[in-house]
């Protein structure tokens, strides 16, 4: 049967890199289309989950690499390239698996799909030379910037611009970082069982959470803990938001861009009087808030509204919060462990697009707070445009707030009274939190 090589676990992978590669697609939403109309083992469902983020993860030095086994990629059909790159992928990272087990995959692969010989006879002539040459090093590149993103596999803007704010040294320790597996991370909602959930689940206390239990892997959204709203998924960096807003119970607090609503539920567990208005643009993300309200026991602290966060202060009057929350959207460059193709995506490198909107949704939700009342400002990414200078801006356009120090017991992530985390230091995503409080 022609379509045999689709049943494979490398097949799949293959389905999924065309549509991550050719069509753009991000890799987690592809990956699981796949991975839930077919029927693999689960074997072969974790192998192709490996290898489409580990090729994505590593395009750019696979890339390379293959460079010079082919004279013209261009010539090739997009599959083909995509096959190569997959195969090349698993030779060199995954030692568990022999290079003539690879090649031999690729080949049945390439007949069954192709509709011309030529192309197995090209997939078999190229990783055959791959396995069997000494592979080209990398470290021969002359360019320090290029060199590092063929190392890395991050594109040279990345590279270029991680250096100028981290210095050399530091740039390199956080690219290396980004491909050591992410760990499996969880927030705890009643502390006090902190000690029987970390027992029951086999997970560590997080160095920077004091509800946080991490692990390096584990399915915890399978577990009865997790279906009971003892726990719920979340990275340990994101679970040191809710604490910042120091909540007494009572409050009015506007979450301005909640989904999926981690953040949301951890700041409604703090909660006895008060309630949560939170926002979102879309109805499909409102109803994961909603979801995990309702999981977590919080439904009732909270309510969700569609409505874009530059829009507030059209919508809700002077003095309505005493809390307000700016989960901000960003270039989420502190996710590339987690979400690799964030790396490629050209829409990230505009970062004063990206500070505009963050300004905006700042100065439109602060004409909604009370005198007295604090603003904290988080995002997911590590360059200081969408972070620090946001933080200052913001305070130089409004006389009526002042920042307020935040301060952490791990004293390396404090930086100019703000909570700034890179991948390296805890190996969790990257992070940021400043804080700000009208005094007027």
């Amino acid at each position: 049967m022609a379509n045999d090589w689709k049943k494979t676990a490398r097949g799949g992978s293959l389905l999924v890199l065309d549509q991550v590669l050719q069509e753009g697609a991000y890799s987690n939403i592809a990956l699981n289309k796949v991975l839930n109309k077919r029927d693999y083992s689960d074997k072969d469902k974790s192998l192709i989950t490996e290898i489409v983020y580990g090729t994505v993860a590593r395009k750019i030095t696979l890339e390379w690499y293959l460079a010079h086994f082919i004279a013209d990629r261009d010539k090739l059909e997009p599959w083909v390239y995509h096959l190569l790159l997959l195969s090349l992928y698993q030779m060199i990272y995954l030692d568990k698996i022999p290079a003539h087990a690879v090649v031999n995959d690729a080949v049945a692969i390439a007949k069954n799909r192709g509709n011309k010989q030529g192309a197995e006879k090209l997939v078999n002539a190229v990783l055959r030379r791959a396995s069997e040459q000494e592979l080209p090093d990398p470290s021969s590149i002359k360019r320090k910037n290029k060199r590092l993103s063929v190392v890395y596999s991050t594109p040279v803007w990345l590279v270029k611009k991680l250096i100028e704010q981290y210095g050399e040294k530091r740039a390199q320790a956080i690219l290396e970082s980004l491909f050591i597996r992410n760990k499996a991370s969880i927030r705890v909602t009643d502390p006090e069982k902190m000690a029987e959930l970390a027992a029951e689940t086999g997970a560590e206390y997080s160095k920077l959470s004091p509800v946080g239990l991490v692990k390096d892997s584990g399915h915890f959204a399978a577990s009865a803990a997790f279906a009971a709203g003892q726990i719920t998924i979340q990275d340990e960096t994101s679970q040191l938001v809710a604490p910042t807003l120091d909540i007494q119970g009572h409050e009015k607090i506007l979450d301005a861009c909640s989904a999926p609503g981690g953040k949301t539920t951890h700041m409604a567990s703090y909660l006895t009087t008060g309630h949560i208005t939170a926002l979102d643009l879309y109805d499909h993300k409102l109803e994961l808030v909603a979801e995990n309200a309702e999981r977590l026991h919080v439904a009732d602290k909270i309510s969700t509204q569609k409505l874009d966060a530059t829009k507030v202060h059209e919508v809700f009057s002077p003095d309505t919060f005493d809390k307000i929350l700016v989960d901000a959207p960003c270039s989420g460059i502190g996710l590339i462990r987690r979400k690799p193709d964030i790396k490629y995506n050209k829409e990230n490198q505009d970062f004063t697009a990206l500070q505009e909107i963050q300004l905006q949704i700042l100065s439109s939700v602060c004409q909604t707070l009370r005198k007295g009342g604090i603003i904290t400002y988080s995002t997911c990414t590590i360059f200081d445009e969408e972070n620090f200078q946001v933080i200052e801006k913001f305070l130089e356009s409004h006389p009526n707030f002042e920042q307020v120090k935040l301060s952490h017991l791990q004293e390396d992530i404090v930086k100019d009274g703000c909570l700034a985390i890179t991948p390296e230091q805890y190996q969790t995503d990257g992070f940021f939190i400043g804080q700000v409080k009208r005094i007027l």
